[in-house]
């Protein structure tokens, strides 16, 4: 059965570094469809990273060049290392996950890596981070 399963979050002082982890297993173990998003409370889901299907890992404004995803020492690992923590940063991460082939608009089946938040199929408990002045 697919499964995503989430490291504790954790707490840091401003430009302090942290790093989140999170394992797949089952049939997305070794799916490129996974992302990271980060949620404040009252607010919309937030895309922090995003496998592509060309290789690479998209990151947005607000954290490229501070985040950085890995799947070091595990293939079925999607960790998020943060550094350089800012006060904003405060907020519960979730991974995400899903398989290369997901059914999408109007039922339609889609491939690839990226894709919009709702064709996630699989997401982490989720975790809280704290970042403190």
């Amino acid at each position: 059965q697919a499964q995503l399963v989430g490291s504790e979050g954790g707490s840091a002082q401003v430009g302090g570094s942290l790093e989140l982890s999170c394992a797949a297993s089952g049939s997305i173990a070794n799916t490129c469809g996974k992302a990271w998003y980060r949620r404040a409370p009252g607010k919309e889901h937030e895309l922090i990273s995003q496998r592509m299907s060309d290789g690479t890992t998209w990151y947005p404004d607000s954290v490229k060049g501070r985040f950085t995803v890995s799947s070091a020492n595990a293939k079925n690992a999607h960790n998020l290392q943060m550094t350089s923590l800012e006060p904003e940063d405060t907020d519960m991460y979730y991974c995400a996950a899903g398989p290369y082939i997901y059914r999408g608009e109007f039922g339609r089946f889609f491939s690839g890596c990226q894709r919009p938040s709702s064709n996630y199929d699989y997401w982490g408990q989720g975790t809280q981070v704290t970042v403190s002045s």
